[in-house]
């Protein structure tokens, strides 16, 4: 009997180890290149999902990380943002410890790379965290999120802010017509900012998947909804596709069951493409496997790199695996699996066939170590699209 193997697209090889084990579970607490194609990589969680002050950066050229100037703040599940003078805008989190309700943040504060410091600059008007962060028009719109909502409990948020980078003020936007937290958001090519998904919690340890999207407009400065999701997702990617015309989301966590009495209880497999001109999402084929709390990052602009991720945060091994989907035919190849599998870490490309990985999750719950904590890693790597993996 013989068996075969598929040959897998490209390859990893190990690069410089972080400062620091960090993990990032956020949609937009992702690394930042910067303008001297540096990787900036700021807080995140600990083993213990303490909110973490530290900054690294990552020098494509030696190979290597260095720490630069610490948060003001510790922070995780905030946002990372570059403006458009090259500096850096964090806005948001949790600080402190892994308690509930969580302390969340209205502070905001902005790196110098010439200098590699923070200094504070307007707070946002309401704490939140999990929430989304784009630059359009010159300024940063954030939306949605979670804050708290009593002594025992959290809420989705629908408000909306836009930060002036000039003034270093926030003023109040348009609310979406959904609350949510833990959404992607994406710029497309005419402008318009797409909100996709996300969750509304309904108790402490427990919410609900959305699939409803939305717009905002920035010439109306107006939401506006659009085509809902062929299902409702959480710890979903959404990339976006052919400049923005495009936008593909993938994976995220299944909500428990497809709707025919059936329990599902892994990751959705699923991948689907937003078209711009249509507003209209449809089906492309499956990933090779499902996967949440994964990075999804854009190889060029026709190509889609999906990396690690996980079934259950809770009790769950990070994956290696990844895979590479080709705009054109609208389908997968396996792309060659990491030397440390992960989820909840930090992706960033360094040029149209580079992808740097750093960090991350690599155990959790009953397969961590230790009972109650994560076994995170320093690990980076570097996906190499034009690499042959040798038999």
């Amino acid at each position: 009997m013989t068996s075969t193997t598929l040959a897998a697209t490209g390859k990893w090889t190990s690069t410089g180890a972080l400062p620091t084990a960090g993990g990032w579970s956020g949609q937009h607490d992702n690394a930042v290149v910067l303008e001297d194609d540096k990787v900036l990589v700021v807080g995140g969680a600990d083993g213990s999902s303490a909110a973490l002050g530290r900054a690294a950066l990552y020098d494509p050229e030696a190979g290597t990380w260095s720490a630069t100037g610490a948060l003001q703040t510790p922070r995780r599940l905030h946002t990372t943002t570059l403006l458009p003078d090259g500096k850096v805008l964090v806005a948001g989190g949790i600080s402190g410890s892994a308690q509930f309700p969580a302390p969340g943040l209205a502070a905001a504060e902005i790196y110098d790379p010439e200098s590699g410091q923070w200094s504070s600059t307007g707070s946002m008007k309401g704490a939140r965290w999990g929430h989304s962060a784009v630059l359009v028009g010159g300024k940063v719109l954030v939306a949605g999120g979670t804050t708290i909502r009593s002594a025992q409990s959290v809420k989705a948020l629908r408000t909306a802010e836009l930060y002036d980078p000039e003034s270093g003020t926030w003023t109040e936007a348009d609310a979406m017509a959904d609350a949510r937290s833990g959404h992607p958001a994406v710029v497309l090519a005419n402008g318009k900012v797409l909100v996709v998904g996300g969750t509304v919690p309904t108790a402490q340890d427990e919410d609900a998947a959305l699939a409803y999207c939305e717009l905002y407009l920035p010439t109306e400065k107006k939401w506006a909804p659009t085509g809902a999701l062929l299902a409702p997702r959480a710890w979903h990617q959404a990339t976006a596709l052919s400049g923005g015309a495009s936008v593909l989301v993938t994976g995220g966590r299944a909500p428990g069951g497809p709707g025919d009495g059936r329990f599902d209880p892994f990751s959705r497999t699923t991948a689907e493409l937003y078209a711009q001109d249509t507003g209209k999402w449809t089906a492309v084929q499956d990933m090779p496997g499902g996967r949440g709390l994964h990075r999804a990052v854009p190889l060029g602009s026709d190509k889609v790199l999906v990396i690690g991720g996980s079934d259950n945060a809770q009790n769950d091994v990070g994956y290696a695996s990844a895979a590479v989907f080709h705009a054109g035919t609208r389908s997968w190849a396996p792309a060659g699996g990491l030397a440390t599998g992960r989820h909840s870490f930090a992706a960033a490309p360094l040029s149209d066939k580079l992808v740097l990985v750093a960090g991350g999750v690599v155990r959790s719950g009953s397969a961590a170590s230790q009972p109650g904590a994560q076994d995170l890693t320093t690990s980076a790597e570097i996906f190499d699209l034009e690499a042959t993996v040798t038999p």
